[in-house]
Order: C-alpha cells, then structure tokens, then sequence
C-alpha cells in the first residue's frame, strides 16, 4: 500500500502506528474490471468512480509483454511505473483506467493466434474502452495516455473516437520500421544486416517475405510479418496530425530508447500541441541519469519513484481537458 501523503506530516510514532494499520478511505487499490470481446475478456484496474469524477484517464501500456503496471514479462523485475501514475492520479482525485493488452497479464486468454495478430486490433482494444468507461462505467469525458508504443495507439484512438484529450509519453515520432533499422544496425552480421534491409523495404511496401533466413527467423518469421506490416503502415507525425483534440507530449531528457527530440518532430507535425521536458526523466519514468548502468537498473525497481515533475504535468493538462480548473 502506497504511504500517502497525509502521513509525511505526522510525528514519527504516529507514522510507525499508521503505517502498520489499513488506512481507512486512503487506499487506491482500484478494482478489476472486464471488457467483453468477440475473442475473449480483456481485463484493467478502474481507479476511482463516475460518482466521484466525470472524466477518468485510459492508460495504455507500451509495446510487447508489457502489462497495465508497466512491467514487462522479459525483464527480471518490475519498475510500476504506469501503476505509479494511476496511484498518483488516484490520489489527485482523478480517475483512471489502467489495462493489460490482449494476450498479455489478465487478458492473456483473449490473445490471437500470432498470424491474426494486427496493430489495428490494439487501436480497436483501446477504443473499445473508451466506449466501455462512458456506456459502462458512466464518465463524461476521456483523456488517453499511451506510454512508448501506446503513445501511437492512443493518438489513433483518440482520431477515432472523441475524447477530452490525448498524452503521449515518451512517444515516437518514426516508423516502427526505421526504429527497427536502427536497432539492429549493430546487432548483425554483414550478410544478415543487409538481408534485414531487403525484408524490412518489403514489408515497408506491404509485401510478406517467402524465404528468411535462420538468423533473422526470429525477427521476421512468416507468422509475425502480418502484423509488422501493419505496424509499419503507421507513422506518428502523420497520426499526430490528424487529431483535434487538446495533445499534450511529455518526454524525458535521459530516454536512452527514444530521444527527446522524437517529441518535438511530434510537436512540429501538431503545432497546437504542449510539450513538456522533464530533465533527467527516462523511458520507464525514473530519475535517472544517462549512465547505461543506472539505466537498466531503473528498469526492474518498483521502489524508484517516478520523476517528480511528471505529475504535475499530467494531472494539470487531465484536469484542464475535462473542464476543471487545476490547483
């Protein structure tokens, strides 16, 4: 249970006292809520209520495992970093939905054959729920937050359906296929780099590969080009574009997986939109230094809080987009 605020201020015995007891009418626990779908039942935690707030904020998670907490099934630990934001947001009295994707965490049951698997049944997912917090659950107005890969989903599900508002944090502004070049540029051999190139200019143009060879398997197998296609299909400065509702950017100046100026080519294609640079904020949301070390430790440590100048940022443009003035 997060030590709330409330407590910073009293003595040290009473602190000791709280802190061993359940704090009554503090806890932001959330409760479980189900999305039914022809494929099965995706899954969120819903913090706070229609009968305490009008607007709730949808956060979507990045890309791969990654659940509705921000962790990701292929790092050794957790950073919490999206439960982080639903507790803070939580505490501010806004409330939130947090979800895990099709086939990942509580929604695991719901995923698709990987030859079915498209990017536009992410857009679908997210806007499904959006529908689900006004016709089920009974809000007003919606504001969608998508970290990382989520940034993409969230701008396109907010072109799609109207909501109060769009955040895109640590988003980027490229193609999954260049992003994809650039991170395999040193991984490879020769020979298999520019193989990748040749299968990448393929699928950029929308046409499956026959013939991959075993090094690049992995990557590029027959079941998965289906859904690189897609994605490739989708580039952020075009989506960002279309978008009509109040967009705000947050980024980090220590995001060693997306650099900072990612958000501003956002900006530039959405002149409209705010953008926000947290100094030394990385890509899980941590204060932490460019150092690679230090990196890679922020990301599987639920005990490092979140930069302390994210908040601000998001729960002053949540609040501002559904019409409250903020403290």
């Amino acid at each position: 249970m997060p030590e709330c605020r409330v407590i910073d201020n009293l003595t040290g015995f009473m602190k000791r006292l709280l802190l061993a007891l359940p704090l009554i009418g503090l806890s932001f626990a959330g409760s479980d809520v189900e999305l039914t779908t022809p494929n099965g039942l995706l899954r969120g935690t819903l913090e706070g209520s229609s009968k305490t707030s009008d607007c709730a904020v949808l956060i979507l998670p990045g890309s791969g495992p990654t659940d509705r907490d921000g962790n990701s099934l292929g790092l050794p630990g957790k950073n919490d970093a999206l439960k982080m934001i639903a507790t803070d947001l939580a505490e501010r009295n806004i409330a939130s939905l947090r979800i895990d994707k099709r086939g990942i965490g509580a929604s695991k049951a719901a995923g698709l054959k990987e030859e079915n698997l498209r990017f536009e049944t992410y857009i679908d997912d997210a806007v499904a729920w959006i529908e689900f917090l006004e016709t089920k659950q009974g809000f007003k107005k919606v504001v969608v937050l998508g970290h990382s890969e989520g940034a993409l989903i969230g701008m396109i599900a907010a072109s799609r359906h109207p909501v109060a508002g769009c955040i895109s944090l640590s988003g980027t502004s490229r193609r999954a296929s260049v992003l994809l070049r650039e991170q395999i540029a040193t991984k490879l051999t020769p020979e298999l780099l520019a193989e990748a190139g040749i299968i990448l200019q393929q699928l950029d143009q929308g046409v499956p590969v026959k013939k991959v060879s075993g090094g690049l398997d992995p990557l590029f197998r027959k079941s998965v080009q289906p859904y690189l296609i897609s994605w490739f299909r989708y580039s952020p400065t075009e989506e960002i574009a279309r978008l009509t509702c109040p967009t705000l950017l947050v980024h980090g100046t220590t995001d060693i997986q997306i650099p900072v100026s990612d958000a501003e080519a956002l900006q530039r294609s959405l002149p409209g939109a705010k953008i926000v640079r947290v100094e030394g904020m990385n890509h899980v949301l941590k204060r932490v230094p460019s150092d690679l070390e230090a990196q890679i430790l922020s990301y599987s440590n639920p005990d490092l809080p979140l930069h302390p100048e994210l908040m601000g940022a998001i729960s002053q443009f949540a609040k501002e987009s559904c019409g409250h003035r903020a403290p």
